[in-house]
């Protein structure tokens, strides 16, 4: 009789479901016997721009050393980010991409008896994190698929540790401004740590989103978690960071796995940082990706969730997991959002023009079936 490993997990691991990423390109091709160029993938926010001339030129730099162990301290990346962001060093802690951070909070601050508080609709690695080292989960209703701050500060009780806040927001792309945030932090108590999730923070324009990072030296109880691997285009690469007080950072050091980020990823992530113009034509290109799904979504009769992120969530009007059979069927790869209480909601990432125009093409001929 073969041992039940399951009951021999934690209680929170053996009540967690693995993680669902976007269906890989190739898995699609194998299971339906599509070409893979023929495939459009738009499941996982992605930069559509394809990889940065420059990062590609450091990380083939960098080849020459992949026998040595990474700089476990990333002494180079955080000279950049504290030169770019005007930041102090002592106070960037590295992670396997922005979730990473996100985990190494909850290894760092959460357990049994304590909880952390965050919206519904928010992103996954929330729950999976907190629920995995045994902690409570208090999940506050959303106010038209966005984060109810006040509703937030009210669930705040004296088991509270950590509050998990996204701005803009996945899967839904709301967001809110610099006062609602000012607002917020000022009423959070000190001795709760507060996790401003900015993923997707470079593809905002204007001021109606705040920059975290200027509000570190008023509230000492913030961190402000962001990636690279969105707009910066280095998600194969799994290279984020936090940015908080050195004295918060010192803990998040205490728990953070040795090299836990690449030779190759810091290379490139601290060419991504040097080229500017990457990141102003993919904003180009994310805006007018966007009016293309909007318009496009509009002449089919469906609404969406206006966002701030690269990615919109279509509401198709009724379950949307046989619409997204549909469209893995037409060599579309979209994400259903239900995991997140978004039955009718498909996200969509924004592509180039044409990945666009397939997806819009396949949606109207799946709904019209």
């Amino acid at each position: 009789m073969s041992c039940d490993f399951l009951a021999l997990a934690q209680p929170g691991v053996q009540q967690l479901s693995p993680y669902v990423t976007g269906k890989p390109i190739s898995e699609l091709a194998r299971e339906l016997g599509i070409d893979p160029g023929e495939i459009v993938k738009l499941a996982s926010n992605e930069n559509p721009q394809g990889p940065n001339p420059r990062v590609l030129q450091a990380i083939e730099q960098a080849l020459a050393e992949l026998t040595r162990y990474p700089d476990g301290g990333g002494y180079e990346l955080k000279r950049k980010l504290s030169e770019r962001f005007d930041i102090d060093p002592a106070g960037i802690t590295l992670g396997n991409g922005s979730n990473d951070i996100i985990d190494i909070v909850a290894r760092a601050f959460l357990g049994p008896g304590s909880n952390a508080v965050y919206s519904a609709h928010a992103f996954a690695a929330y729950p999976i994190s907190t629920q995995a080292v045994g902690a409570g989960s208090k999940v506050v209703p959303a106010i038209d698929y966005g984060h109810d701050l006040d509703g937030m500060l009210a669930a705040i009780d004296a088991q509270t540790r950590v509050i998990f806040v996204a701005n803009p927001n996945n899967p839904t792309g709301t967001w809110f401004g610099p006062q609602a945030l000012e607002d917020f932090l000022a009423r959070v108590p000190e001795d709760v740590l507060v996790v401003l999730d900015e993923a997707y923070i470079e593809y905002a324009s204007g001021d109606d989103l705040p920059d975290g990072l200027g509000y570190l030296s008023r509230h000492a109880n913030l961190l402000v978690s962001r990636t690279f691997s969105k707009a910066y285009g280095l998600g194969a690469l799994r290279v984020g960071y936090g940015v908080s007080s050195p004295r918060i950072a010192d803990v998040l050091n205490r728990v953070r796995q040795p090299f836990n980020v690449n030779s190759l990823a810091q290379a490139a992530a601290c060419a991504a940082l040097d080229d500017q113009e990457y990141l102003r034509r993919g904003r180009e290109i994310n805006e007018a990706g966007k009016r293309q799904l909007e318009q496009g979504c509009a002449a089919l009769g469906l609404s969406w969730i206006v966002s701030r992120g690269n990615f919109i969530a279509v509401n198709v009007g009724r379950d949307a997991a046989p619409v997204n059979q549909g469209l893995l069927r037409e060599g579309v790869i979209v994400r259903p959002i239900a995991g997140y209480g978004m039955p009718e909601f498909l996200r969509v990432s924004i592509g180039t023009e044409r990945e666009n125009a397939r997806f819009l093409a396949a949606l109207g001929k799946v709904l019209a079936s």
